[in-house]
């Protein structure tokens, strides 16, 4: 099963997040910008997993 990279922060609904930039995630693959991420100790408020850095996939 592919990781599905969502393409725009889940709390600030403002901040995209291009593939190949930036992006914490948690295990159920909640998906915020880094600067949210910070802001929210790195704890998803969804599920209360760790967030931690996506891995980047390279454009084609």
């Amino acid at each position: 099963m592919a990781l599905e990279m969502r393409t725009l922060c889940e709390r600030c609904e403002k901040t995209t997040l291009p593939a190949d930039g930036p992006a914490r995630i948690c295990t159920y693959e909640c998906t915020f910008c880094v600067a949210c991420s910070e802001a929210m100790d790195d704890v998803c408020p969804n599920c209360g997993g760790e967030l931690v850095p996506r891995p980047r996939r390279v454009t084609a």
